[in-house]
């Protein structure tokens, strides 16, 4: 309990270094969506409070060091180790399960280093994608860099739509708004990725033959 009152009074005194900090959590296994971050954030910076740059930077780094930690974690321990993590009460309470882990590594085995980049726009695999890259021990600066960038992606509209609701959206419909926008976004994204992905294959078939 005491834990959730300390987020929450980062939540409620949002400044450069408590958006690097809750970030970082939001890159591990807790569930601390980005979504509750970075667009109250950008809301501020759009009342005179924060700058927006700093907001979108603070956040991607947040981000990268919670992933890095998750990565560290997963190369020391394994994967016999996470799996059993992912199956204890723990892992539940932190609304991880086998099935999670699984997914996420089936698709980073799929997807490659690119993973890392799409990952982090997809609900549900934005904060695991760290592990399968850790349990494959990927290569730190691609990791590191693909994260960064896809983070960055991340922030850049979370931070985009809610620097633009301050104009005419009260605060406390802001985050109705958010998740309703930032579902849209992630959706598009997915898309877009399949179309992607579909015409690699295709070009690679057609040039097979």
């Amino acid at each position: 309990m005491e834990s959730i009152g300390f987020i929450q009074w980062c939540l409620d005194n949002l400044n450069y270094w408590t958006i690097t900090l809750l970030m970082a959590i939001e890159s591990s296994v807790v569930p601390l969506p980005s979504e509750l971050v970075v667009p109250p954030a950008a809301y501020k910076a759009a009342a005179g409070e924060l700058n927006i740059y700093f907001v979108v930077f603070f956040s991607t780094l947040g981000a990268v060091i919670g992933s890095v930690t998750n990565y560290f974690l997963a190369v020391v321990i394994g994967r016999p180790i996470v799996y059993r993590f992912a199956n204890s009460r723990f892992g539940h309470m932190l609304m991880i399960d086998e099935a999670a882990v699984r997914k996420t590594e089936a698709f980073f085995d799929k997807n490659g280093a690119i993973s890392i980049f799409t990952g982090r726009l997809i609900p549900g695999v934005r904060h695991l994608i760290s592990i399968p890259a850790g349990l494959a021990r990927m290569g730190l600066a691609r990791f590191i860099l693909y994260t960064a960038l896809g983070a960055g992606a991340w922030n850049t509209i979370l931070a985009t739509i809610g620097y633009n609701l301050e104009s005419f959206v009260p605060h406390d419909m802001l985050m109705s708004k958010v998740k309703e926008y930032s579902k849209h976004i992630s959706l598009a994204f997915i898309i877009l990725g399949l179309i992607v992905f579909g015409f690699i294959i295709y070009k690679a078939l057609k040039k097979s033959k």
